[in-house]
């Protein structure tokens, strides 16, 4: 079961935009990474939520979209995500997030792929000017942004190509190839 939701839980950026993600999802997906592990239980983090097509696009226009599809600028209308949730740091809990914003993004993304959704986690954020859009007080780091919304798009995992190569691609038909190193070459020990 965990190794299914593992494996579906890909990066996907292109999704039926049409197919509209409810609010109390949103508050569903951010309950399971409130429950999730936090260093020191310090529990820093805050979180935008938006399922607002005005407010989507406000938050898309602050994002980058796959940095080894240099000639793709993301996802055109009708194919952008239904909804996000930004991941905020709150400086006045801590000053230092560790890998708390990881472990929650995964917490999300994985209740999103059991609710047969998806979504990208994206961290070249323009994050700045989306603080400001989104008057997101100063207190607050922008750590991460998750974009959601029901895939339209098939991703695949691959072994590495024999040069090595890590650059995930897309083929002719569209379906978006996402290269992985062996089990038995992550393993040292």
């Amino acid at each position: 079961m965990m190794r299914d939701l593992t494996v579906r839980n890909r990066s996907y950026r292109r999704f039926q935009q049409e197919v509209d993600i409810k609010y109390d999802t949103l508050r569903e997906l951010v309950d399971l990474a409130r429950l999730s592990p936090s260093a020191m239980n310090a529990q820093p983090l805050k979180y935008v939520l938006s399922c607002d097509p005005e407010r989507n696009s406000l938050i898309f226009q602050h994002l980058a979209w796959a940095g080894y599809l240099a000639d793709w600028p993301g996802p055109p209308e009708g194919e952008r995500p239904s909804a996000y949730i930004i991941i905020l740091g709150d400086t006045e809990i801590s000053t230092s997030f560790g890998c708390d914003h990881g472990i929650a993004a995964q917490s999300i993304m994985l209740g999103a792929v059991e609710r047969g959704l998806g979504g990208c986690m994206i961290g070249n954020i323009r994050r700045d000017e989306l603080r400001s859009a989104l008057d997101i007080p100063n207190r607050y780091e922008v750590l991460l942004v998750l974009a959601l919304g029901k895939p339209s798009e098939v991703v695949v995992i691959d072994n590495l190509a024999p040069d090595g190569s890590i650059k995930y691609w897309r083929d002719g038909d569209g379906v978006h190839h996402v290269p992985k190193r062996s089990l038995d070459d992550v393993i040292i020990g």
